[in-house]
């Protein structure tokens, strides 16, 4: 093999790693770059919006969601749920019912206080001192007022009650409504918590 013939050969190989090299130093750098596209910790606590998947939650379920370093709760309403919001309403045990007082966008001002009835997004505080209520989905529960409980929110730290709808039930602590925090549907199974829903 000739001189040249090395040489290029040893060119060839040397422009190869060079190119790889340098390859992995540009993804080495873009990936902190595009990284830093995402919105940091202390941005979400500041109150940068939240997605979440609600295709992933069981009908009958809730999950808990961080937002601004609160918690959102998101509950998949079953036609049993839904029924019982109305329930509730007959039996004239709620404070708000119909959601006069703005804890909510206007688009969520319906019995469901939701954009869609099957979801809803409710700021998991209580009105009262601040706690986090319970989720008790337990219809009849004898410690929650038996056949007059048909399912909703408890808070353990002074005894306030909210159906599955988050509206406060009478004469507990809590003077308002569960809290609805702004939100709007990016797809069919995605919510973007945070950004109010166009009307």
């Amino acid at each position: 093999m000739s001189n040249d013939a090395v040489n290029q050969t040893r060119r060839r190989m040397l422009i190869g790693a060079t190119s790889v090299v340098g390859a992995v130093g540009v993804v080495g750098a873009a990936i902190p770059f595009v990284g830093s596209w995402n919105p940091s910790a202390k941005a979400k606590a500041a109150g940068a919006p939240v997605k979440y998947n609600v295709s992933k939650v069981e009908p009958g379920a809730m999950v808990t969601v961080e937002w601004r370093g609160k918690p959102v709760y998101i509950l998949r309403h079953t036609q049993q749920s839904l029924d019982s919001l109305k329930k509730v309403e007959e039996m004239h045990l709620l404070l708000d019912p119909n959601s006069d007082q703005p804890q909510q966008p206007p688009y969520a001002k319906n019995p469901e206080r939701a954009i869609k009835k099957e979801f809803s997004v409710l700021l998991g505080i209580c009105t009262h001192l601040g706690c986090a209520p319970l989720f008790r989905p337990d219809v009849g529960a004898a410690d929650l007022g038996g056949e007059k409980w048909q399912g909703g929110f408890f808070c353990p730290c002074h005894g306030s009650k909210y159906d599955l709808a988050g509206r406060v039930y009478t004469g507990v602590p809590a003077p308002l409504n569960l809290e609805v925090p702004p939100y709007r549907y990016e797809s069919d199974s995605v919510i973007v918590i945070g950004e109010d829903q166009e009307a």
